[in-house]
């Protein structure tokens, strides 16, 4: 499978290591010095590309994708605000586009015991809930991606909790994501469920970003030649 990078940092380095390994081929790398080598025909060479950048400049570089008729996969967080708009362009477009706010195998499970766990916890009320994130201080976005994904999840199950906020609740209803960026520090994150008698948590710590990278390039390897918005739950059968 022929792959273009669209983002060529430590994340665009890993998923490199990892496809070549898994016997790709990368035909294009762009980072912020050679935008202007994102064009149709260096990237009629791709078979999908791997979109890795930056909040304000995600949504431009995966409609660009759609254009050149590349199915894309975005592990960009950030724009989230825009994220319904490109998956409906998608659809109206017959294009190809996965985008998950977190592409470790790891994480993704984890997502599936948040979701099982506040599905348990609806019905008890005397406990309140908590995320935090610990990032890197190089990371961008804050909460992360991933916290925000948790909170969506915890929302959708825990009635008493009507929107999250990005630091201490301020309201009952506030669900409060707590972020800090400490070196060295890939990412760990807390859903933490408290009450007068006991505490429940569970976590998530990366290691390194290669689950990360692992994660991409096997939502490259699934959507490669398909048509239609997809989730990681599809790549792994969840």
């Amino acid at each position: 499978m022929n792959i273009a990078l669209i983002g060529y940092g430590k994340m665009g380095h890993m998923i490199e290591e990892i496809a070549l390994q898994r016997g790709h081929t990368v035909v294009l790398k762009i980072n912020i010095d050679n935008t202007e080598d994102f064009t149709q025909e260096n990237m009629a060479a791709a078979d999908v590309a791997i979109e890795f950048t930056a909040p304000d400049s995600a949504y431009q570089n995966v409609m660009r994708c759609f254009q050149f008729g590349v199915p894309v996969v975005s592990g960009s967080t950030g724009w989230n605000q825009q994220l319904s708009e490109a998956k409906e362009h998608c659809l109206q477009n017959g294009g190809a586009f996965l985008h998950a706010s977190n592409f470790s195998i790891g994480v993704n499970i984890f997502f599936q015991v948040n979701k099982l766990l506040a599905k348990l916890m609806a019905s008890q009320p005397e406990y309140e809930v908590q995320l935090k994130e610990v990032h890197h201080t190089q990371k961008k976005d804050a909460p992360s991606g991933t916290a925000v994904t948790l909170a969506e999840q915890v929302l959708e199950y825990i009635d008493r909790k009507k929107a999250w906020v990005s630091g201490p609740a301020q309201q009952p209803e506030d669900l409060p994501i707590i972020s800090e960026r400490i070196d060295p520090a890939p990412g760990t994150h807390y859903v933490k469920y408290t009450s007068p008698i006991d505490d429940i948590e569970i976590i998530h710590t990366a290691h390194n970003r290669k689950g990360f990278a692992l994660g991409a390039v096997l939502a490259a390897e699934f959507i490669a030649g398909k048509k239609g918005v997809f989730s990681m739950d599809d790549v792994l059968k969840f």
